[in-house]
């Protein structure tokens, strides 16, 4: 019987417990943990990129904000080498490579990593904010320019 299906004979019946979700590595999708679930009081799907390659689960807290509890990772755009989770397309080794740590592995199809670092608004805006700021100030401006050569 695999491990994860528990018999427990306490009294007439034997009860088989639910695996948790990719604990037997039958799924679609790698799964990478990088909060706790008991962090959480509700959850949403939210698809990253195309449609059923990366996934997005996000927690709402009890206070009402919202963060990623785990990644769902297709097992198109990634492949398990030991225990390592190695990345086959960019939009998978974008995702491995924001994430706070390596994933080790728990078992199945599931994996545990720690989330990126909170960044303290001493250190911000950071370079990569200023570039955004910067290169969406520019479209903007020349949103305009089109703008005002149209009605002239």
């Amino acid at each position: 019987m695999p491990k994860s299906r528990k018999r427990r004979s306490s009294g007439r019946r034997a009860k088989v417990r639910r695996a948790k979700p990719g604990a037997r590595g039958r799924g679609g999708f790698f799964h990478i943990q990088v909060r706790p679930k008991r962090d959480f009081v509700s959850f949403r799907n939210q698809d990253v990129g195309a449609r059923g390659g990366i996934e997005r689960v996000a927690g709402r807290r009890a206070n009402g904000s919202w963060d990623t509890q785990k990644w769902l990772i297709g097992k198109s755009e990634a492949h398990r080498a030991g225990k390592r989770l190695e990345p086959d397309t960019a939009a998978a080794r974008k995702v491995l490579s924001q994430l706070g740590s390596t994933p080790r592995h728990l078992g199945g199809d599931r994996f545990i990593a720690r989330p990126r670092r909170k960044i303290p608004a001493r250190e911000k805006p950071t370079p990569a904010m200023r570039r955004a700021q910067l290169a969406n100030i520019k479209k903007a401006q020349a949103a305009l320019r089109k703008r005002r050569r149209a009605r002239a």
